[in-house]
């Protein structure tokens, strides 16, 4: 298993970190350099990687002047859970790799700051854990990836079901894994002994082009595991208006408009870039969400100006806590909090209603 550098020095020093951006030094400094690359790469070029940060500096906001906002209300109801702010944790995969306690402190971190943590497959803690850990103080969604044994597929949806999970979300956009050439000439592996409780096809290629080992999920798969579902459904990695469509006649209860990180094809669109259209098909019928570059509350201001209900947050919260455990998530999103609180005020903005088209110059 992977050790982190910060485990000898201790965690790093939370009031030196005044913008997401400060984390990833400071996790570059304490993780393995092949974990570190796992983390920070993409698929191909990492053209979409860029893209994903480049689409929110592109479009500017528009500030309206002498209006009362004094207090700024950033809560809402999603899946009908009352949240505080709209910024959730996505899933990221094998988080012990990170941090000794992985997922369970990042479920900490949720706690502290009262952000939704969505578990994934390929996580190294268990959802029974990470619901324990959480403390009933952050929702816990489970990230779902599909498995070649449907049997064990039912039985997964069961058992998060019955642990207090709040939401399935399916991943609907990995068939194969992609092309990360940074993560493979690092050299990045799973090691062998590091559990991973929720995965049945443990599948972690390196070099060259991946083949499939398990059945390929289609939309008939996608009514028969909605068919499983108690709790709120939903897909993420939609980028096609049409795929949103279908998403909605499937039973779809949320759509995440995602280019997964920018991990699987390079040159697809920025998350940002597909939203308006996934919004204007959806119609307000069901919660959309963005996934993919937020960095700043003004990044999450824009998202909000387009259709989004909320955003997801990936590779920032998990430098975060490579560098500071539960304190440094928590952390990570109370700055994301504040900066979108502040963006607010001086956009002459009280409540996220009041954010939208209008608000964008």
């Amino acid at each position: 298993m992977f050790a982190s550098a910060r485990d000898e020095s201790g965690p790093a020093p939370l009031d030196q970190v005044l913008a997401l951006a400060d984390f990833e030094p400071l996790a570059r400094g304490a993780l393995p350099h092949a974990v570190y690359e796992y983390i920070a790469s993409a698929a191909g070029g990492e053209h979409t990687l860029r893209e994903n940060e480049a689409a929110f500096a592109r479009l500017k906001l528009r500030p309206r002047v002498l209006r009362d906002v004094a207090k700024i209300d950033t809560c809402l109801t999603l899946l009908g859970d009352a949240l505080s702010h709209p910024i959730l944790l996505a899933p990221t995969a094998y988080q012990r790799m990170s941090h000794p306690e992985g997922e369970v402190a990042t479920a900490r971190g949720a706690a502290e700051s009262g952000a939704p943590f969505l578990l994934s497959t390929a996580a190294t803690a268990s959802i029974e854990e990470v619901i324990a850990a959480a403390g009933g103080r952050a929702p816990i969604w489970f990230l779902h990836y599909w498995q070649s044994d449907r049997g064990f597929n039912r039985e997964l949806v069961e058992r998060v079901t019955a642990a207090g999970a709040r939401a399935i979300c399916l991943t609907v956009d990995t068939p194969v894994l992609g092309d990360r050439t940074r993560q493979y000439r690092a050299g990045f592996e799973l090691p062998v002994e590091m559990a991973t409780p929720h995965l049945h096809d443990r599948l972690v290629r390196l070099r060259g082009v991946n083949t499939p080992q398990r059945a390929v999920l289609t939309w008939r798969d996608v009514e028969w595991l909605r068919s499983l579902c108690r709790i709120p459904f939903v897909l993420k990695g939609i980028l096609d208006p049409e795929d949103a469509q279908f998403a909605l006649a499937h039973g779809a209860d949320g759509i995440v408009v995602s280019n997964h990180g920018a991990r699987n094809l390079d040159t697809l669109p920025a998350s940002l870039e597909a939203l308006p259209a996934i919004v204007e098909q959806v119609a307000g019928r069901v919660p959309v969400l963005l996934d993919g570059g937020v960095r700043r509350g003004t990044d999450v201001v824009k998202a909000l100006a387009l259709g989004a209900s909320a955003v997801l947050i990936g590779r920032p919260y998990v430098y975060a806590l490579a560098a500071a455990g539960a304190e440094g998530v928590a952390h990570c999103v109370q700055l994301l909090r504040r900066e979108l609180e502040m963006a607010m005020a001086l956009l002459g903005v009280t409540t996220l209603r009041e954010i939208n088209r209008k608000t964008l110059w």
